[in-house]
């Protein structure tokens, strides 16, 4: 008995654990096999031990210690072997130090764990720390509050943001959170009994609860990308299938900065987009730390930094504002949002920039804001698309040596870039031909002896991958069978966890829509107050505009009824109200054709994260609601100091133009927002207003009669129902005089008849007004239905 005391004690072992069952196997020879077969390893683990490969790896001593190797050392296991989620190679191994904790697979169900004792050892290992916590009888609080019993330190994380109380022989868990809690990959809807064996996600933890005992099995600091025989293909232009990503494999580990490079065209982008898991594949998935990304993406999407090529930043605020609104939108509201925005400006380098404008600030230092509302969340994963486009060399530098510095904090950071002056810095270089092939993956200084330019000038790789599609394929399937191929993709690529498929979640709540909304208001208030020029224009153009019709009909009251009968009374003054609606149809659509589609670029990525879409839209419908309400007020003021007023009929004039002017403007600016959803680029908006207006000229029912199939077309114009909404207010049907009768018993024809459009009654002006409404509903409603088309996930 003292001698087997004596032999624990003092000889190194190996110490498994799988889904609670341990095992020990003692370490004795110059090597070992590890493994279920025992016709090849001789420290043989239970056959049912599906996660160990039948030799998953070989063990050699090395001094006091032992190398561990994945496999037999040539061939790979299947699911690897992770210390902090970076696989442990057949070539390159790993030295267990005492304490040495590692994992065998990457699901955390049936993830095996391996922990190296040498009780005589002296180096100890430094491994991160893990927690485990009982849940018999007693209600577990967790959040980012030192105070909680399970405190999970990050900043998407509510400091209240979970509890999980006992109920007999269960466990209920509730969420209090903004960014949700995931159980299972299945978002908490308030309140759910815990499954047995079950994997609850908090931001960037993950916990399994098995046995009574909850404990953290990754804290989401170190995140790998595993891409599998990646296919996307879209249709050509003679019917065939065009290949974006053709079979692409391969392995991002934590901590790497790995650019994709090649020629436009060739298919960066693409593959960017779909490691990050925004864009489908037809063959093939992406693996995030084993489990399938575009499947999850819900779980993962405030995990993920993401910066597009565009700006994400809005130019008429000041840096420090940029990142306030982001942090406040992004974070939970009990997130001190002054600290981590002070933070994030230290990061970027642009503490002493905080009050600049972004306008006023240089491309670099743009790219250095958009980055900066990404790192608020403080995301393990970066994906940034050509984010040194448009740099002189030394800004260009700047920017790799920042993304090297975000690296090297823990950070796995992925760019497309054309440049490769800096790419040097990058741990990984991916060189994509045309087609989406991969024609190289590998640290930056062997792809120049991989491709044999005999120079140290990356360029000369693009120059070869540019000669045509044949050559291009002949490098892929180089690649595909050299010794880089098998060390630096299939040496350390590894399956997922091969989960079902269910339906992608929707954004995360984030913040409450009320919040949203009051927050989204006060920033498009702050964008609105920060361009004096066009708010003036826009509050002005109409009230100059109906000032000048007064030079135009001279000492003339086109409003009022004349004493005595004059048939060109009501054309004037129809014309008059005429020039009211247009005045109201331009500044309408001139102040809204611009707002949705200006700022696309950041919608797409704050939906992305958690912006609602009636929150957005709420806040575009207030700012300009507002607008519309002073752009009445001028308005009105300028006709009532212009115009004598009418002699009221079912409403004082006032009222009755206060009104129909308000809602005209509210129905343009509704389908403003509409045609700015709708249009690619501003472009397209500016060049869409002249469209736009020329049918309300036309159909409005002033400058041509409307009969039969014109009349019933006039009922989709504004202008119809606004100038019938005037006309009814003033009566024009008054202003006409009885026809002249001439001798021989026929009349002398009006320019103008009286028509039921213009009837003095309130039955007619409520459906005038009703229809404005109707017009602005169906317009909104159309809007947010675009809106949500352009959601990456339906």
């Amino acid at each position: 008995m003292r001698t087997s005391e004596k032999t624990v004690l003092t000889q190194p072992y190996l110490e498994l654990t799988n889904q609670g069952t341990t095992v020990q196997r003692f370490l004795t020879q110059e090597q070992h096999l590890l493994g279920r077969d025992a016709q090849r390893a001789d420290l043989v683990l239970p056959g049912d031990w599906q996660m160990i490969s039948g030799c998953h790896a070989l063990l050699r001593r090395s001094g006091e210690d032992y190398c561990l190797y994945d496999g037999d050392g040539q061939k790979p296991s299947t699911n690897g072997i992770f210390l902090n989620r970076t696989r442990i190679t057949p070539s390159k191994g790993y030295l267990l130090k005492h304490g040495a904790e590692l994992r065998i697979g990457q699901n955390p169900h049936n993830q095996v764990t391996l922990i190296y004792r040498n009780p005589l050892g002296a180096e100890v290992a430094e491994m991160p720390e893990t927690r485990s916590l009982s849940l018999k009888n007693r209600t577990i609080s967790l959040g980012r509050d030192p105070q909680a019993t399970l405190e999970l330190d990050a900043p998407i994380v509510s400091r209240r943001h979970a509890t999980i109380e006992p109920d007999g022989q269960r466990y209920i868990l509730r969420d209090h959170s903004a960014n949700g809690v995931f159980v299972n990959g299945t978002r908490v809807n308030g309140s759910l009994v815990l499954p047995a064996d079950c994997t609850i996600q908090i931001g960037p933890f993950t916990l399994v609860c098995r046995d009574d005992v909850l404990k953290v099995v990754d804290r989401g600091n170190q995140i790998r990308l595993d891409a599998w025989e990646l296919v996307r293909e879209v249709p050509g232009k003679r019917k065939e299938h065009r290949r974006l990503l053709d079979d692409v494999s391969l392995a991002i580990e934590p901590g790497q900065f790995v650019a994709l490079v090649g020629g436009s065209g060739a298919g960066k982008s693409t593959l960017m987009r779909t490691l990050l898991g925004i864009d489908p594949t037809d063959k093939g998935v992406v693996y995030l730390n084993g489990t399938n990304l575009r499947r999850n993406f819900g779980m993962y999407r405030a995990q993920i930094g993401y910066v597009p090529q565009d700006d994400i930043v809005h130019r008429e605020l000041t840096v420090g504002e940029v990142l306030t609104y982001a942090a406040k939108l992004r974070l939970p509201a009990d997130t001190d949002i002054a600290a981590i925005v002070e933070k994030t400006l230290d990061q970027i380098e642009m503490s002493d920039r905080s009050g600049v404008l972004v306008s006023k600030l240089s491309g670099g230092q743009r790219k250095r804001v958009s980055i900066g509302v990404e790192l608020l969340a403080d995301p393990r994963l970066f994906f940034l698309d050509e984010p040194t486009s448009g740099l002189d060399p030394g800004l260009d530098k700047k920017m790799m040596q920042l993304l090297r510095k975000l690296a090297d904090e823990g950070r796995t950071v992925i760019l497309v870039t054309h440049a490769t002056a800096n790419i040097k810095l990058c741990d990984r270089l991916a060189f994509v031909g045309r087609g989406g092939r991969l024609c190289y993956f590998g640290p930056p200084l062997k792809a120049l002896a991989f491709f044999q330019t005999g120079s140290d000038d990356f360029a000369d790789i693009y120059n070869e991958l540019e000669k045509g599609e044949t050559i291009v394929r002949q490098w892929a399937e180089r690649f595909r069978h050299s010794d880089d191929y098998w060390q630096y993709v299939t040496g350390h690529l590894t399956p997922g966890n091969g989960n079902k498929p269910r339906a992608i979640p929707t954004p995360s709540k984030g913040t409450s829509f009320l919040a949203q909304l009051w927050l989204l208001t006060q920033r498009y208030f702050q964008l609105v107050r920060r361009d004096p020029v066009n708010l003036l224009l826009s509050l002005l153009t109409a009230p100059i505009g109906i000032s000048l019709i007064m030079l135009a009909v001279g000492d003339k009251n086109p409003l009022i009824l004349a004493e005595t009968p004059d048939p060109t009374l009501a054309p004037l003054a129809l014309r008059v109200l005429f020039v009211f609606s247009c005045a109201a149809l331009w500044v309408g659509l001139s102040s809204s054709l611009q707002e949705i589609i200006k700022e696309s670029a950041i919608y797409l990525r704050e939906r992305l994260v958690n912006l609602g879409l009636f929150a957005y839209l709420g806040s575009k419908a207030v700012i300009l609601a507002s607008l519309a309400l002073l752009q009445t007020l001028l308005i009105v003021w300028v006709i009532l100091l212009g115009f004598a007023d009418p002699a009221p009929t079912i409403l004082t004039w006032e009222l009755g133009v206060g009104v129909t002017t308000f809602l005209t403007l509210i129905a343009c600016m509704s389908m403003g927002l509409m045609v700015s959803a709708i249009v690619r680029n501003a472009s397209q908006a500016n060049s869409a207003l002249p469209l736009l207006l020329l049918p309300q000229i036309i159909f409005s029912g002033v400058l041509f009669r409307m009969d039969s199939l014109t009349s019933k077309l006039s009922w989709l114009m504004l202008s119809r129902w606004s100038v019938g909404a005037y006309g009814t207010v003033v009566n024009i049907n008054a202003m006409v005089p009885e026809p002249t009768k001439l001798p021989d018993g026929s009349t002398i024809p009006l320019p103008f008849e009286p028509t039921a459009v213009y009837d003095p009654s309130w039955r007619n002006l409520m459906l005038n007004w009703g229809m404005l409404c109707l017009h602005a509903v169906v317009y909104l409603v159309v809007t947010f239905w675009v809106q949500k088309r352009k959601d990456i996930f339906k």
